[in-house]
């Protein structure tokens, strides 16, 4: 029987790349990748032949329709990647997991890298339960009423994404609505220039101020 597979791709660090997943991309019938261009340097990297076409945001609706259609009328296999971490998570993929759902075919999750779980993992901040709002909005105003919802939230962890050109004007703007809180900012996770910023959001934004490379790499906070 058909089946779609879900599969984590790495962060930053090749090495994060499990067995499993290696063996589903080589094996299946068809990948659908965010960027095919980035997701083929991962596919070279490990010898892996298999067919991929796009799937992402500007295109997911259509294309699920299409691959549906496909996985139905060939009886194939299809792995699902985004460009980096676990595909549904903050990543195109909802609208084809939940049709392929509803058209009665199976979905297979594999275990592998996400920014989210590796964040809080080394965060030293409070994980037995949280709220993940993936990337809040950049203008000013969308943003405000975005932190300002979160702040209702009777769960007290959060965690967000970032761009790094937008890190610091979230962190102030953290600070004006949430000035006693804690923070632990991840910067380029799994790769070799790691780093955390950790401590009261005041001083977090003065690390994050000090740091010569602040707009360089993604986060998570």
């Amino acid at each position: 029987m058909s089946k779609l597979y879900v599969v984590p791709t790495p962060i930053g660090n090749l090495g994060d790349m499990t067995e499993r997943a290696i063996n589903i991309l080589s094996e299946c019938d068809l990948i659908l990748a965010e960027d095919t261009r980035h997701s083929q340097k991962l596919l070279n990297h490990f010898n892996i032949k298999t067919k991929m076409i796009s799937y992402h945001k500007f295109n997911e609706k259509q294309r699920s329709e299409e691959i549906i259609q496909k996985i139905l009328n060939e009886e194939i296999n299809v792995a699902l990647v985004t460009d980096a971490g676990t595909p549904c998570i903050s990543d195109p993929g909802y609208e084809l997991v939940k049709e392929v759902r509803e058209n009665g075919i199976e979905v297979i999750g594999l275990a592998g890298a996400s920014a989210l779980i590796t964040a809080l993992s080394v965060a030293g901040i409070y994980t037995f339960e949280f709220a993940f709002y993936g990337f809040l909005p950049r203008k000013k105003g969308d943003l405000d009423m975005a932190l300002k919802r979160v702040m209702k939230n009777p769960v007290k962890t959060f965690v967000f994404y970032e761009s790094p050109r937008r890190v610091i004007n979230l962190v102030e703007k953290i600070k004006l609505q949430m000035p006693n809180s804690t923070l632990c900012v991840c910067k380029e996770l799994t790769k070799l220039h790691e780093k955390a910023f950790y401590g009261k959001v005041d001083i977090v934004l003065e690390q994050l101020n000090d740091h010569d490379d602040v707009e360089k790499g993604e986060y998570v906070l």
